[in-house]
């Protein structure tokens, strides 16, 4: 059996001895402690020499980076423990850098995009820098902290070149400087320093937590400052995890991996796997180290403390005011505009057209049944629909990708359009090529919402015959045929009604999308017009997906009493006035969604839970972990309508309360409206045979 000692410069009280197999071969593990004392190190190195296969030497503390003189006070350690040792010693730093950069990258793949944009605090980058290499090109949300751990001084690092400043230059004229005698002695800085931390914490979602002086780093920090983070850590032992798990850390990853049943430090499995391998300490290469950790299945050890996997994503979403009307929501306009000429909030909507983005609303609460969570936050851009098309697209583009790198700041993964933003210029396309975030407009969830709850609300309404696996014998109509969702729409009902009337201005495109419907889709009537009143009295259904602005598109009096019309256009194009002239018409406002969890949000005009689906979309991809650019430009694929549709449903999401301009439709409501079309249906019969 062969024998490894770890002599640790670290406490008496955690030792331990146990035996165990690795490689095929048996080990007997001790750990030493010295309670700090190198002489006492000296002496069991010079007793376990030739009697151990591989000594490790722990409570050195790795700093991956920093000055001369904290380097050299290691060397010396190094060189007085290690004089006259003839069997291989190591402290462990070669499988440790190894495996920090193993760790992350097995994460970041296995999880998928894990670190993207994450808000990353390190306690000490100097103690990390491995891990603050790899991290650095997952994200550039880091901050430092070693200015007010190392000296004292309440000033934090915000990047890897500054941190490399600090540590090479700076922290070594520090030494000189008693900041830190003077900080701990003066209350005051210190209570600020604290608080300073605190908050850093708070607004981090991922900390990294040195082994070293472990409870020192977090001796003040809470629920509150740890609650639902990302600890990354070395040699998470159980204490740790434990007093970890009492303030609500969601995952703790332990960087050192767990090869054996107990918990170890890297200079014990380094110095094991010198033993197991029969070679010298030089002997052992970083690629030797990777090779093992690969065949032998090392996978970085993840620990939940709660017992259950938790993994919180994160996104922004883009909204806008629809019309000056919506500007009256904030109080101080609402009341100037009161005792003010129309021309005032005429003025107010120029104005808040040229703001810069900021955060309306914190998205919490979000979560899926298969236990993925989101968060994330609405990002407002003061631009009326009006004061978009009065300006140039670079115009909305500018203040689109100034909220695209807020986003990214503040660790979104994936920002979505809303409204009119995903409507001006070419559809996203181009925010997409320039952000560094993905970008999605959400319009594949929009048109999939529409048709659910056409659908929804037409197997309510009971006027049509449906059977499962038929075509609806019945007839539908688009308006706004050849834009983004309606495209979309118009190729899905193809598939589900027999006849499909396209309204669009172009009679050109219209025909090439007829084209290619019936290519995908033979048997299915189709026909095309420019005006949308040609053929309206006929229609079971419509779906109306036009980009208008507000401006009349459809008469509602020409309906056919009975009539499905679901109002995807934003603003809407039919107004409450409109809709109250036909109380024989169900006019519903496109297909919301209902949100998994119990989200909390400001009012954005829907009830609790309830979301537009293109928020929707940004959320599922959230919860999907699909950071990528999933749906931009003008033309949908009816393929992504599907695959956002059966992710929603993975991660929960319902089709909320069919809603109309007056709010959500009751089972009453929607037998008052068929009782009233079944009605007219017959006058109309009357005074025809009449």
């Amino acid at each position: 059996m062969k024998q490894i000692v770890s002599i640790s410069l670290g406490a008496t009280k955690n030792d331990y001895e146990f035996e165990t197999e690795f490689l095929g071969q048996n080990f007997n593990i001790k750990r030493l402690g010295t309670d700090g004392d190198l002489e006492k190190a000296a002496e069991m190195l010079l007793q376990w020499d030739k009697k151990a296969d591989a000594i490790g030497i722990g409570g050195v503390r790795p700093y991956g980076i920093g000055p001369r003189y904290l380097k050299k006070k290691n060397i010396d350690k190094l060189a007085r423990l290690g004089t006259q040792i003839e069997t291989p010693v190591t402290i462990g730093n070669e499988l440790r850098e190894v495996s920090f950069e193993w760790c992350l990258r097995f994460i970041q793949y296995k999880f998928g995009n894990y670190f993207d944009n994450a808000k990353v605090l390190f306690l000490s980058g100097m103690d990390h820098f491995r891990i603050v290499n790899v991290m650095s090109e997952f994200t550039d949300n880091m901050t430092f902290a070693d200015p007010i751990f190392e000296n004292g001084i309440a000033k934090f690092i915000g990047s890897k070149k500054d941190l490399q400043n600090y540590a090479r230059g700076v922290h070594e004229i520090l030494q000189w400087i008693p900041s830190k005698r003077l900080s701990s002695s003066i209350v005051p800085l210190k209570s600020w320093n604290d608080y300073i931390v605190k908050k850093a914490m708070q607004k981090a979602n991922v900390i990294v937590v040195p082994h070293f002086h472990f409870y020192d780093y977090l001796e003040h920090a809470t629920l509150e400052e740890l609650g639902g983070k990302t600890i990354i850590t070395p040699t998470a032992y159980d204490d740790r995890i434990e007093f970890l798990k009492e303030r609500g850390v969601n995952v703790v990853i332990d960087t050192t991996p767990k090869i054996l049943e107990r918990v170890v430090a890297p200079n014990v499995l380094e110095a094991l796997i010198i033993a197991a391998l029969g070679r010298n300490r030089d002997q052992i290469r970083k690629d030797d180290l990777l090779e093992i950790i690969r065949t032998q299945k090392m996978d970085p050890r993840v620990v939940y403390p709660s017992g259950n996997p938790k993994r919180i994503n994160r996104f922004a979403f883009v909204i806008h005011p629809l019309s000056k009307e919506f500007l009256k929501k904030d109080k101080a306009v609402d009341f100037l505009s009161n005792f003010t000429p129309p021309a005032f909030l005429d003025a107010v909507e120029k104005v808040i057209a040229y703001a810069p983005p900021w955060v309306y609303s914190r998205v919490t609460g979000i979560k899926s049944p298969t236990g993925a969570e989101a968060e994330g936050w609405l990002i407002t851009v003061g631009g009326t629909p009006k004061q978009m098309l009065a300006h140039d697209p670079e115009f909305t583009y500018k203040r689109l990708l100034q909220a695209a790198r807020m986003s990214k700041r503040m660790g979104a993964q994936i920002m979505g359009l809303g409204a009119f933003t995903k409507v001006v210029g070419d559809a996203g396309v181009t925010v997409a090529k320039r952000a560094e975030i993905p970008i999605t407009t959400g319009n594949s969830y929009s048109a999939s919402g529409a048709l659910w709850a056409a659908a929804d609300a037409v197997r309510r309404m009971g006027l049509l015959k449906v059977e499962k696996g038929k075509r609806i014998i019945g007839k539908t109509m688009v308006l706004g045929a050849t834009g983004a969702i309606g495209s979309v729409c118009c190729r899905l009902l193809a598939k589900a009604f027999n006849e499909v009337y396209m309204v669009g201005r172009n009679t050109a495109k219209l025909m090439a999308l007829k084209e290619s419907i019936l290519e995908e889709t033979p048997g299915v009537t189709i026909k095309v017009t420019t005006r949308p009143d040609r053929y309206i009295e006929d229609m079971d259904v419509i779906v109306t997906a036009t980009s208008g602005q507000g401006k009349t598109v459809l008469d509602i009096t020409k309906a056919k009493p009975g009539c499905v019309i679901t109002d995807v256009a934003r603003p809407l194009d039919l107004s409450p006035e409109d809709v109250a002239k036909r109380p024989d018409v169900l006019v519903i406002e496109s297909g919301e969604i209902e949100l998994p969890g119990n989200p909390e949000m400001k009012n954005i005009g829907l009830p609790h839970k309830i979301v537009y689906a293109c928020l929707a979309e940004t959320i599922v991809l959230a919860l999907e972990g699909r950071y990528e650019v999933f749906t931009i430009g003008r033309d949908i694929e009816w393929e992504k309508v599907r695959e956002i549709y059966k992710m929603g449903l993975k991660h929960g999401m319902k089709l909320a309360a069919i809603s109309g301009v007056n709010g959500i439709f009751t089972d009453e409501d929607i037998q008052r409206v068929k009782q009233l079309a079944l009605d007219a249906r017959k006058k109309g019969q009357a005074a025809v045979s009449g």
